[in-house]
């Protein structure tokens, strides 16, 4: 299968910013054909011509136990086994996505597997829909088909700049991932209303997001706040949590204390930090055992740094 035409980083910024505040299951569909462990690969082959489909997870009522492809009944019809249930063929280690995920997880799965399909689970591991590339684009038509008539009527609307001053804040939840990467969309509006260069934008961004997802994953919970003045942003991230035991190992790209199942959710790289500093003009952290850390990054306006 072909890459979704789709780039997590080179994308028009109305893409990119979509793929950062879309959820799995706002682009998911949740209408999804299954089929039983009993069912035969023949039945399955009958329910994928019917349905215009080219794989179907195997269930057992809301349990995902595998899934099976259109190359998987390809061979049972020329090794002579199509009749058989299918519990004997289907692909057990299934990849599957969370419905929390952001949107920007789902297409670099599909980009890196290169899989027609990746089943969605909710919290309760049942699995609740399916992602495929024809569900991405056509999700992203729509919304931004809506987001240019949004920014038609806000256009329209306003009469006079922003003020050069302004103040936000923002509240993270451990493990919030539906709100994950809230605070960082609203920065880059409120600075595209400002006319700010979009790479500087773009640094800024950066920085927001892999700062609100530590967060998310790594602490008990924080606040976001972002100062904007005429000539810089200033972004203060400061949570309660366990704290860094040693800052300057934290500070290495792919260093990383998350467990397995924030992994297996797409997170935990050990790139939020490194990325930080490196798209910062001026960047500080602190951090107490058992207190939490605070960070600071600062992106002036009119800097020449590159990422």
């Amino acid at each position: 299968m072909k890459d979704i035409p789709i780039s997590t980083f080179d994308s028009p910024s109305m893409v990119l910013e979509l793929i950062y505040q879309l959820k799995v299951k706002d682009v998911m569909n949740r209408v999804v054909i299954t089929a039983k462990k009993t069912d035969s690969l023949r039945r399955i082959q009958g329910l994928m011509r019917e349905n215009y489909i080219s794989g179907l997870p195997i269930v057992n009522e809301k349990s995902l136990l595998g899934i099976v492809s259109i190359e998987d009944i390809i061979m049972a019809l020329d090794r002579g086994y199509i009749d058989h249930p299918v519990e004997e063929y289907m692909t057990r280690d299934v990849i599957v996505l969370d419905e929390d995920m952001p949107l920007f997880f789902g297409i670099s799965y599909l980009n890196k597997y290169h899989y027609g399909r990746f089943p969605v689970l909710n919290k309760a591991n049942e699995l609740v829909g399916i992602l495929s590339s024809k569900d991405v684009i056509r999700t992203l038509l729509v919304e931004m088909n809506r987001e240019v008539l949004r920014l038609e009527k806000l256009h329209q609307k306003e009469n006079r700049p922003p003020d050069k001053y302004s103040e936000m804040s923002f509240i993270t939840i451990r493990f919030d991932f539906e709100l994950a990467g809230r605070a960082s969309t609203e920065i880059k509006k409120a600075l595209k209303l400002r006319n700010i260069d979009p790479k500087i934008i773009r640094r800024v961004v950066i920085a927001s997001y892999e700062l609100e997802i530590n967060q998310v994953v790594h602490s008990l919970g924080g606040t976001m706040n972002y100062t904007i003045q005429p000539d810089k942003v200033a972004i203060l991230a400061a949570d309660t949590g366990p704290g860094i035991a040693d800052i300057t190992l934290a500070l290495q790209e792919g260093w990383s204390t998350a467990d397995e199942w924030i992994r297996s959710l797409g997170f935990g790289a050990g790139m939020g930090l490194a990325n930080t500093k490196r798209v910062s003009d001026e960047f500080s952290i602190e951090s107490t055992l058992g207190a939490g850390t605070t960070v600071r990054s600062v992106v002036y306006f009119n800097s020449p740094k590159e990422e």
